[in-house]
């Protein structure tokens, strides 16, 4: 039987998964690594250690395979935006890794703004100018880390010091990313799927440092097996972890949806290969792509849906463990008119507003426990409806139905609720582990294990199936009612200050 490795390098540690031909996950490893906070606002990580977790779970698969033999290759799934810059010479770091959460360029961004940069950026990239994505973390590393750019530096995104290493290093490493990635960096041209000199020159980066960008799906290179615990197969898939999970979720089609919850959610639809126009309070990226095709996507980023569940149980104290939260929800039979926006660090997808602020509304002397969480369970779906509404109108591509993962997919109320709001099915999968499976798909039709995305979708396996079960004279009311505590929620700032 055939096996293809993922290794899933996230942003608290790194996983090494084995899936094999029917798409069933087996033997794992995962290990953490440390998180740096120099100052407030600033996240970093040493990319050595991320190496080390990386090269140590793999060694751990491995050993438990007992043999190297039914390894066909392997896929490779990350963080996204965190940027790394090392000495292709020494094959060290030159600074830590500036992580996708560090907000230290926030005022470079104005700035840009300000000089009118934003439409430019907009137009090329499908993204807004946030201190997020790549660029700005890069160009403060030139002008402010103390990193040269000379001939021997190398730049990438996790993926890309992953690849390098596990393809030699100093020793003849690959240095390559693949266009999901590349399109996280605020540096690549989404109709050329290469990295716009326009954007180069503005940001002040090097085309000498850069990755080359490579298909998603297709071969990268052949692992040395000095650094990869005796493994020479090759590395034939890498994507983001987002567009790996839309990929793990079999969203082969346009309008397919999937829905992923974690701390905050990411919906992610795919929308084919017509790159759509900028839509405001959304993002365009690319989903993948294969040596002749490629596929967009839209993505909303919700800020807090399992982060309004940390803080009922931190902050209220009404929780002692989230797993409470599904069962306490469904001890009610509604919210008691109980509405909660969990704008608790601004609201994202599709307001991207930083002001606005959490807000709980038509509370009374009734009002318990049970009603606060059957709240943050709706709102997590009413944000969901929110992204989707703006995805369909932007795209055209109304969904049939949307595909959920992450922690809090577990929750039947959410799951029923989610697909009483937006009026189509929901589909849990029986394996979690979307994202890994994602990047084993890719580096699997690669390499022959599956033949096409069509035989890979067949080994997509569903846990549970939620229909709808209120009608739309019931949903849109309450809908209404959300939206008028969004926009009391928007206007709190506002409000306060006059």
């Amino acid at each position: 039987m055939s096996i293809t490795l993922a290794i899933d390098a996230g942003t608290t540690g790194v996983r090494t998964v084995a899936v094999d031909e029917h798409g069933a996950p087996g033997l794992f490893a995962y290990r953490e690594f440390p998180q740096h906070f120099p100052r407030p606002g600033w996240v970093e990580h040493d990319a050595d250690d991320i190496w080390a977790a990386t090269a140590a779970t793999l060694a751990e698969v491995v050993e438990q395979l007992g043999t190297v033999d039914t390894v066909a290759g392997i896929g490779i799934t990350n963080q996204r935006e965190t940027t790394v810059v090392w000495d292709r010479v020494t094959g060290r770091p030159r600074h830590h890794a500036v992580v996708w959460q560090d907000r230290r360029t926030a005022g470079r961004c104005d700035d840009l703004r300000v000089g009118g940069h934003e439409a430019l950026i907009r137009a090329r990239t499908g993204l807004v100018l946030d201190p997020y994505f790549s660029a700005t973390k890069l160009e403060w590393l030139f002008t402010k880390g103390g990193v040269d750019t000379d001939a021997d530096l190398a730049f990438g995104t996790v993926d890309s010091w992953v690849l390098w290493n596990l393809t030699g290093g100093t020793h003849g490493g690959v240095h390559s990313t693949d266009t999901t990635n590349a399109s996280r960096t605020l540096l690549f041209d989404l109709d050329t799927l290469d990295w716009s000199d326009d954007l180069l020159a503005l940001f002040g980066v090097p085309r000498s440092c850069l990755p080359e960008v490579r298909p998603s799906l297709g071969r990268f290179g052949v692992t040395d097996p000095t650094c990869a615990a005796g493994l020479r197969v090759p590395v034939s898939g890498i994507a983001g972890d987002q567009q790996a999970a839309l990929f793990g979720q079999a969203c082969f089609e346009p309008g397919m949806t999937k829905n992923t919850y974690g701390t905050g959610s990411f919906v992610l639809m795919n929308v084919g290969s017509n790159r759509p126009a900028p839509v405001d309070g959304l993002l365009t990226t690319v989903a993948w792509t294969t040596a002749n095709d490629v596929a967009y996507a839209l993505e909303g980023a919700i800020f807090a849906t399992g982060a309004a569940v940390q803080w009922l149980r931190d902050g209220l104290g009404i929780i002692d463990d989230a797993a409470e939260t599904g069962p306490l929800a469904e001890s009610v039979p509604d919210t008691g008119g109980v509405v909660m926006v969990p704008a608790l660090t601004g609201l994202g997808s599709p307001w991207w507003d930083p002001y606005a602020r959490g807000a709980i509304l038509g509370i009374t002397r009734g009002t318990t426990r049970a009603h606060l969480a059957r709240a943050v369970v709706e709102s997590m779906a009413w944000q969901t409806r929110d992204v989707v509404d703006a995805m369909t109108a932007a795209s055209g591509h109304a969904i049939t139905e949307l595909r959920v993962d992450g922690g809090a997919s577990v929750m039947n109320i959410l799951c029923q609720f989610q697909s009483d709001v937006l009026n189509v099915p929901v589909r849990r999968p029986k394996v979690k582990e979307t994202t890994a499976l994602g990047a084993a798909y890719l580096a699997g039709i690669a390499e022959g294990v599956w033949s096409s995305p069509v035989d890979a979708a067949a080994a997509w396996q569903e846990e549970a199936a939620y229909e709808p079960e209120m009608s739309t004279d019931e949903v849109q009311p309450r809908y209404e009612e959300w939206k008028r505590a969004v926009e009391r929620s928007r206007g709190w700032a506002t409000e306060a200050a006059e």
